[in-house]
């Protein structure tokens, strides 16, 4: 396929894609906009695009080798959106779109090319919003987890308290662990920072999936440690603790403890990695 007619089809794709996902982007958008468990979907597609001009060199020297098996992957996706636009699920249609990138790449220049690409084309599914069954099996739990935590270092400190749920009662007032107080928030941005922070501070892939992962305990432990700090702070200083300004203001601090977590165990990572010998020094039994 000449170069020509490579761009020629690629433009004709674009457009296709444009017109079919048009409706899809713009709520997509939206939601990113007004949900703040997603807002960090802004800031996927700017790094996606980094992480694919980052490997322009090796995409340079990739051998181009158009496949029809990238036009199944294409029919196959544009199936999905279909599944999804008759069924009323976002979730389908959105993650549908990537299933077509992927596609376009392996139909247009090959099976080199998409290898290439995987990393941004894969760092996509995280600006697309988890399907709201899902979303609830993670966030009640979460919401359960840390009122437990909450009860447990509350009581500890001398303070009385019973928990009804995901509901703490304190003399003086009542706190309830919210959807928006479970965690879940922090979580999905602290794996997609865990996510760029292993891939620019380190080169091993076991390293890197070891951060990511961290990112999840991490995110889980300091939003229960966040639920007990307010407990204990409504009922030292002032009710209001609970509220306004302290309230948002304790979970920047608590997202920046978490961060902190996560350099350390990238720290940790990078250390253990510089101890292990190299090929060259390994001796030989």
């Amino acid at each position: 396929m000449g170069e020509r007619r490579v761009w020629l089809v690629l433009a004709a794709v674009v457009a296709a894609i444009g017109f079919a996902y048009w409706r899809m982007l713009s709520s997509l958008v939206q939601q990113w906009a007004s949900d703040d468990n997603y807002s960090h979907g802004f800031f996927v597609l700017p790094l996606a695009f980094y992480f694919a001009w980052e490997r322009r060199r090796a995409l340079e020297a990739a051998e181009v080798r158009p496949a029809l098996a990238g036009a199944a992957l294409i029919a196959l996706s544009l199936g999905i959106w279909l599944a999804g636009t008759f069924g009323a699920e976002l979730f389908l249609t959105r993650v549908s779109l990537i299933g077509v990138i992927a596609g376009t790449i392996w139909f247009l220049w090959g099976w080199q090319h998409l290898r290439v690409l995987a990393f941004p084309i894969l760092f996509l599914v995280l600006m697309v919003p988890l399907p709201a069954i899902i979303f609830n099996q993670i966030a009640f739990p979460l919401q359960l987890f840390a009122s437990q935590v909450g009860e447990q270092a509350i009581s500890a400190v001398g303070i009385p308290v019973l928990r009804d749920g995901n509901i703490l009662r304190l003399p003086s007032r009542t706190l309830e662990v919210a959807e928006a107080c479970s965690g879940i928030r922090s979580l999905v941005s602290l794996v997609m920072l865990a996510i760029v922070l292993g891939y620019f501070t380190e080169r091993r892939t076991g390293s890197r999936i070891l951060i990511a992962v961290s990112a999840v305990p991490i995110a889980i432990l300091a939003n229960a440690a966040r639920v007990a700090g307010t407990g204990i702070a409504a009922e030292w200083f002032s009710p209001k603790a609970a509220d306004g300004f302290f309230h948002t203001f304790s979970g920047w601090l608590v997202f920046i403890v978490a961060f902190v977590g996560l350099m350390a165990v990238q720290q940790a990572a990078a250390r253990l990695a510089a101890r292990r010998p190299r090929p060259a020094e390994m001796r030989v039994a």
